[in-house]
């Protein structure tokens, strides 16, 4: 009997299509059913290596007989591991481990609220941007700025004044001595793929530093890999004092992070913490996925397959009157023109023998967040399936 006669025992939190998958390996699903899917949504880039990639099932597998969880109120030698790597590959100084990008975004709004308490009169308010993504909890749903979560679990937690990206004026114009923080993405991803220009950065960077604020980076879905480098802010020649990542970092199995500059690093104890926060299971996971990515010529490589991404992504656009693409490295956006996102989306699972897994955040725009080790052949048959898909939506 098919799993789908029984999906009613999952609570309903998302509109899912009929199919169950079983298994997966590199950019590949396989449902119930034998059909094979290419996918470039990587579980919204969780798969940084793909499906099941070995290197991250060899390490959970050896780590699952050594030692699993002795609790975050003792010392495990993969998350120590895992704190060098990061620190030594960043600006930063010290890590705490989570097990999600909206429990990363907790805990550094936590952090910057208590260095405001510390040493800025009590300041706690953090400006964020409109159409920004933090999380999915209420502080984090309240520090995004997506249409509509203004109202949805009101009332809204305090303290998240709104700028608009890329207008620094904007973020200057609500500075106040309430004002701790700023907080952004590099890239908003669901928002539609919009990067930060360097000019913005740079001047954020420059305006925080002369009011005496933290600037904090978002990198849950920009972090490890995605954007070409290590982390997205080294795009912009600038140095954060407070970043956050998951999705990648665990290559799929819960994990994220939180990293800070030691003279950002006020919590006192009790202040933070979590049952599973850095267990070993999952940071020896992290540990191989930052080797993987640390690899000689893997980031170079995530770089040509970007811009394959986008040179194909640009010749489609042109074939079929669209308006271009834009993304960093291999997290990108084909602007469609049309509300036919939704409609592409779904002929494109249903292409036969072989399904297309694509996502569109907005109905006018496709989000494209492959595996960071798609080969070229995969961005080649993934260009012509979806090709395809939309010659047969125009007819």
């Amino acid at each position: 009997m098919s799993q789908l006669f029984h999906v009613q025992s999952l609570m309903e939190i998302t509109q899912r299509p009929d199919i169950v998958f079983v298994r997966g390996h590199g950019s590949w699903l396989v449902d119930e059913a034998g059909k094979r899917y290419l996918d470039f949504v990587q579980g919204w880039a969780v798969n940084c290596l793909g499906h099941s990639p070995a290197p991250v099932a060899q390490a959970v597998a050896d780590q699952a007989s050594t030692l699993v969880n002795p609790s975050p109120a003792f010392y495990n030698v993969p998350s120590i591991e895992l704190a060098l790597r990061l620190t030594g590959a960043s600006c930063f100084d010290q890590v705490f481990f989570a097990n999600s990008g909206a429990e990363a975004n907790e805990g550094a709004i936590k952090l910057a609220r208590k260095y405001g308490q510390k040493y800025r009169n009590g300041a706690y308010r953090i400006i964020t941007f409109n159409h920004g993504f933090h999380g999915r909890t209420l502080a984090t749903m309240s520090a995004s700025g997506k249409p509509g979560w203004d109202t949805l679990f009101a009332p809204q937690v305090d303290g998240f004044p709104k700028a608009e990206l890329n207008d620094l004026d904007s973020v200057r114009a609500l500075i106040d001595d309430q004002t701790v923080a700023v907080m952004l993405e590099p890239v908003q991803g669901e928002a539609g793929v919009i990067p930060a220009s360097v000019e913005f950065m740079q001047g954020l960077r420059a305006l925080t530093a002369e009011r005496g604020l933290l600037l904090i980076v978002d990198e849950v879905q920009t972090g490890m890999g995605r954007t070409g480098t290590m982390f997205a802010y080294q795009h912009y020649g600038i140095e954060p004092d407070i970043m956050t990542l998951g999705k990648g970092i665990g290559g799929g199995v819960p994990l994220a992070a939180l990293l800070a500059r030691e003279e950002v690093c006020v919590f006192n104890h009790g202040d933070q913490g979590g049952t599973y926060n850095g267990n070993p299971l999952m940071t020896a996971a992290g540990v191989a996925v930052f080797d993987a990515l640390a690899s000689h010529g893997f980031l170079a490589s995530v770089r040509e397959r970007a811009d394959q991404l986008r040179d194909g992504l640009l010749a489609l656009s042109e074939k079929w009157d669209m308006e271009g693409e834009r993304g960093l490295g291999l997290l990108r956006a084909l602007k469609l023109k049309r509300d036919e996102g939704p409609a592409i989306v779904e002929r494109a699972r249903a292409l036969a023998p072989e399904g297309l897994l694509l996502n569109a955040p907005r109905p006018n725009l496709l989000r494209f967040m492959p595996a960071l080790n798609v080969s070229a052949d995969e961005v080649v048959l993934m260009l012509d399936m979806l090709d395809d898909v939309v010659a047969g939506l125009r007819r």
